[in-house]
């Protein structure tokens, strides 16, 4: 069940889910095509995987089954995701170098996000991002590549001889290479999300 109401200035939808996985993806449809519906300038499958992302960290670290609710608000020039849940355990973000049960989720919100926090709320705890709208995203895209290119820059660190440049296009490939390991463990192709960020880079280069 949900609900949605216009607020001037403000857009918001709430979405209960249950934290299972078949639910999660359930969950990513509908936020998708209320996003849609709403016509905000954002990059609706950007905010899908978000929603994935931190529903997925619901199932996997507060627990199967439990309760939970997507919150979708337009704030203004960003969109707000947050999922509430009945949990007061705060999640952490440690090394982008150790396993993906450390909280890889945490480091794309991260990467992908214009901002993201947590907090304790009356009967558990909410776990936010938030998205820009409008123009500027192209900007923002690079902004967010360098960020993440960044972050990887620690897996490749410690060959010696790499120059800066050379070390950054590592972690570039590097970055591509998980990132098509999370599709292919979640059951999508990865040649289908390949051919799709090819086209999406495409179009954004030609509107330019």
């Amino acid at each position: 069940m949900s609900g949605c109401e216009l607020t001037s200035p403000q857009l918001r939808c709430v979405l209960p889910f249950e934290a299972a996985p078949s639910e999660v993806r359930l969950l990513r449809r509908a936020a998708a095509k209320q996003l849609n519906r709403w016509g905000l300038p954002v990059d609706v499958d950007e905010a899908a995987l978000l929603v994935t992302e931190l529903a997925t960290n619901v199932v996997k670290h507060v627990g199967e089954g439990v309760s939970a609710t997507l919150v979708l608000e337009w704030r203004g020039e960003r969109l707000r995701l947050e999922v509430h849940d009945k949990s007061r355990r705060l999640p952490e973000v440690k090394s982008v170098t150790c396993a993906e049960e450390c909280g890889r989720g945490l480091h794309l919100l991260t990467a992908l996000a214009a901002d993201w926090g947590t907090a304790l709320t009356a009967v558990g705890k909410a776990v936010w991002c938030e998205l820009e709208l409008g123009t500027g995203r192209a900007c923002r895209r690079l902004e967010r590549a360098a960020e993440a290119l960044e972050s990887y820059q620690g897996n490749v660190a410690g060959r010696s001889g790499a120059s800066s440049g050379a070390a950054l296009e590592e972690s570039a490939v590097e970055l591509i290479a998980d990132l098509l390991h999370w599709t292919t463990a979640r059951g999508h192709d990865p040649d289908d999300i390949l051919d799709r960020a090819q086209m999406r880079y495409e179009a954004e280069a030609d509107a330019a």
